[in-house]
């Protein structure tokens, strides 16, 4: 199965999602990044699929991620991550041991898994999409230096979902993810 990043991104910044609740989300959007109901001492998932965000939100309807981020950073912040992120689950074609693996992910604080590509109504597609795991001083240089624009898109999701549910065509109204590679650092 092919794996591809897509996202909505410009020259300068990449789009990820993420699902809160009300009280993370308003702090977050409120301050132009987390704040302290955010907790920093926990691993943190980016995702720049949006239907993957949906897929794994519910579309807004899960507890504690019923309100969805579209989170704005910056492309150098992503591209490190990415190029830094070790695998989440072993696989012997990586060319290393699986207690070297094991070393790299417990000194590690970025994590990367490839999950199914979902549709709008959550089955998988033939490619995988990427989420990455923040923990430690990723996260903190995330919530302190790579953000730059957080906004709540939840009544968006809402529209959408509810459009969807009627049986509407909505895929001309989801974001427009092209195809995202990752420039050398």
């Amino acid at each position: 199965m092919e794996k591809q990043i897509r996202a909505v991104y410009t020259e300068k910044t990449i789009r990820v999602y993420q699902a809160y609740n009300k009280i993370i989300a308003d702090e977050a959007v409120k301050n132009g990044t987390f704040g302290n109901s955010f907790k920093l001492d926990r691993m943190t998932w980016i995702k720049p699929s949006f239907l993957w965000m949906m897929y794994r939100c519910g579309w807004g309807t899960k507890a504690d991620q019923e309100h969805i981020l579209a989170i704005d950073i910056k492309r150098e912040a992503f591209d490190f991550i990415v190029q830094n992120a070790v695998i989440s689950s072993y696989n012997e074609n990586t060319g290393i041991s699986y207690n070297e693996w094991k070393e790299k992910i417990k000194k590690s604080d970025i994590r990367c898994q490839w999950d199914p590509e979902r549709d709008l109504f959550g089955n998988p597609l033939e490619y995988r999409s990427i989420q990455l795991g923040l923990r430690g001083t990723a996260v903190r240089k995330y919530v302190d230096e790579w953000i730059e624009k957080i906004t709540d898109i939840t009544d968006y999701v809402e529209s959408l979902r509810k459009q969807k549910n009627m049986g509407n065509d909505i895929y001309s109204l989801l974001p427009e993810e092209q195809i995202y590679n990752i420039r050398s650092i």
